[in-house]
């Protein structure tokens, strides 16, 4: 089992556009952080959590070749904006849709921003297609589980996901752009052999969890090993990972880690 951080950055990047981050280490390839996503591998079957706008970079940069399920956790712009080049795995699959499971608001999403890619099979080489699918509380794969359970994000709820691969029985929960983390999803966490957390910034935020409520939320869950994701230009990589406990560590752009 492999999990792939294509993308650990808040919805901006870092850095941000025409913005000087001061006590930002620029130099440290680890502060140059894309919009957050991931990819995960369970049993050689491959699976793509979200879709940013630097999705066609990310892919070549981590040898992406192969897609075969892809899971929206929601609707914002920094987790969308890159599926229509999900058109290449349409090829690369023979000219078959791609599987987009996602929650019925974020497949109505995916319906409002790319209608020409909702169909069967793609109308010409080259052209994306998905197949839009509703996902349930335990998606069954070949190669394993995906758990699947919601999460607070302002105004609306994000996918939490948890992968649990059917041959070993290793297990990855990703927990995205979330304000909390309640009893029920912790739950659902324990036990994993790695836990994903979005911690925005050391100050508090609206609809993410800060540095401080990541730590909780870590320490609580207590996996063997846990990584803080979707960062903004607030958190150096070394100044912050090396007040962490053991076991805890920020996650970087093309960071992969088999179990």
């Amino acid at each position: 089992m492999e999990i792939i951080f294509m993308g650990t950055g808040t919805s901006q990047g870092v850095p941000m556009i025409a913005h000087d981050p001061e006590k930002l280490d620029l130099q440290n390839p680890k502060n140059w952080r894309s919009r957050s996503s991931i990819h995960v591998v369970m049993d050689g079957c491959h699976i793509q959590v979200d879709a940013a706008q630097e999705f066609r970079l990310q892919c070549i940069q981590n040898n992406i070749q192969q897609i075969d399920y892809f899971v929206l956790t929601h609707g914002h712009a920094d987790h969308i904006l890159g599926m229509d080049d999900l058109r290449r795995f349409c090829d690369l699959l023979g000219g078959k849709s791609i599987p987009i499971y996602s929650s019925e608001i974020g497949l109505k999403r995916v319906r409002e921003i790319f209608p020409y890619a909702i169909r069967e099979k793609p109308e010409f080489r080259g052209y994306p297609a998905f197949q839009l699918i509703e996902i349930p509380p335990i998606l069954e794969l070949d190669c394993g589980r995906i758990y699947t359970t919601l999460l607070p994000h302002g105004r609306m709820q994000v996918l939490g996901l948890l992968f649990e691969e059917r041959s070993s029985g290793k297990r990855i929960a990703y927990y995205t752009d979330c304000k909390t983390v309640g009893v029920k999803q912790r739950e659902l966490a324990r036990g994993a052999d790695i836990v994903v957390l979005d911690a925005l910034r050391p100050n508090s935020h609206p609809t993410h969890m800060s540095i401080e409520e990541a730590l909780e939320t870590a320490l609580d869950i207590a996996a063997p090993q846990t990584y803080f994701t979707h960062m903004t230009f607030m958190i150096d990589h070394e100044t912050y990972n090396i007040q962490f406990p053991q076991g805890i560590s920020l996650a970087y752009d093309g960071l992969r880690v088999t179990l």
